[in-house]
């Protein structure tokens, strides 16, 4: 069967890599980039670390607003699909890329699968969950991370297509380990000690767009009394402007993007992660570190009805308060399934 499988931005990329080696065997899959992430850290890296196959198309379609992204995408996913016309698309996530896919194989009539679908945030105001709902309702295949995920599916109506497969992002977090232990760097590079320092990484647009909110995040992290190593997104870094170098606090490191093996060590040996990502709040939960999430919703609720994970948004109060006292219990129960969800997925397709 021959597949074409949608990626753009780093999520996708680490989606991708236990998918494609469980495809490689079975089937023909042609990998499109859209060029979403773009530069080497944020796109590259992922492609040398995770050994995943040179794309076979890269759209290079870089950055713009929402609009103007998805626009271009579709436009170039739907030369890529009329020219392959593949037996089945393959989108990942919530991101443009995502949508786009949905978008241009549904137009062309070809049936798409989404890996991750079902999952809801109920905030209507994130562009991610416009992706999620639309990406969805087009599928002809839904591909569930949790089993959360099949019941928002089941209350929207959507039922014979539904398979649970658990996370392909465990898989790729149970794969690297080893490699990134093997490998990594970063803590002797940052003059890091294990467990003592927290991760913090902000990149959503709720937050990065919005100037009160960045500067309350911001205003706690430089509050903090131990240090916080911030990777810091190019879109974040173009919203801090001149704090980056003028008013932050010794403590607070500000580093470039770092790579999949490098991100981690940096979350497995923190005592704390802070993050808007839906990513990180994961691998936080595979790897047993607490986590605050900077919003005031999350599609990941199971990490947070398990304890491991605590919804502070941008209060700067909240934030500390919780930075300091947040203790998660004992159990950590295998919501995302066993590391095997590629398998389950190709197997899936298969049939």
């Amino acid at each position: 069967m021959n597949i074409v499988s949608v990626v753009g931005a780093r999520p996708e990329f680490v989606q991708a890599a236990s998918v494609s080696r469980a495809l490689k065997s079975r089937h023909h899959e042609i990998l499109v980039h859209t060029g979403q992430h773009y530069d080497y850290l944020m796109s590259q890296t992922f492609f040398d670390e995770l050994g995943l196959p040179r794309p076979d198309y890269n759209l290079e379609v870089g950055s713009g607003s929402h609009a103007a992204q998805t626009g271009q995408m579709l436009l170039r996913l739907e030369e890529v699909m009329q020219k392959e016309r593949p037996d089945l698309v393959l989108v990942r996530g919530d991101t443009n890329s995502t949508l786009a896919g949905a978008l241009a194989a549904s137009k062309l009539g070809l049936r798409f699968a989404h890996i991750e679908a079902g999952e809801r945030s109920f905030e209507r105001s994130a562009p991610e969950e416009i992706n999620r709902l639309v990406a969805d309702r087009l599928a002809d295949l839904h591909l569930c991370a949790s089993h959360t995920a099949i019941g928002h599916l089941a209350a929207e109506g959507i039922h014979g297509s539904v398979h649970w497969t658990g996370d392909v992002m465990l898989d790729a977090t149970l794969a690297n380990l080893p490699l990134a232990k093997e490998r990594s760097l970063v803590l002797d590079r940052l003059d890091l000690t294990p467990g003592a320092y927290t991760l913090a990484t902000v990149h959503r647009a709720s937050n990065t767009d919005d100037p009160r909110r960045l500067h309350q995040i911001v205003t706690a992290l430089n509050a903090m009394t131990e240090t916080v190593v911030f990777p810091v997104h190019p879109r974040t870094r173009a919203a801090l402007g001149d704090f980056i170098t003028a008013q932050r606090s010794p403590h607070l490191k500000f580093v470039d993007p770092v790579g999949y093996l490098d991100m981690l060590m940096l979350e497995q040996h923190a005592r704390l992660i802070a993050t808007d990502s839906g990513g990180v709040q994961r691998e936080a939960y595979f790897l047993g570190v607490p986590c605050l999430t900077l919003r005031d919703e999350t599609e990941w609720t199971e990490t947070v009805e398990a304890g491991w994970n605590v919804l502070v948004g941008a209060n700067p109060d909240r934030i500390l308060n919780e930075w300091e006292a947040f203790t998660p219990p004992t159990e950590r129960p295998p919501i995302f399934g066993d590391g095997r969800a590629g398998e389950r997925i190709a197997t899936l397709l298969e049939r």
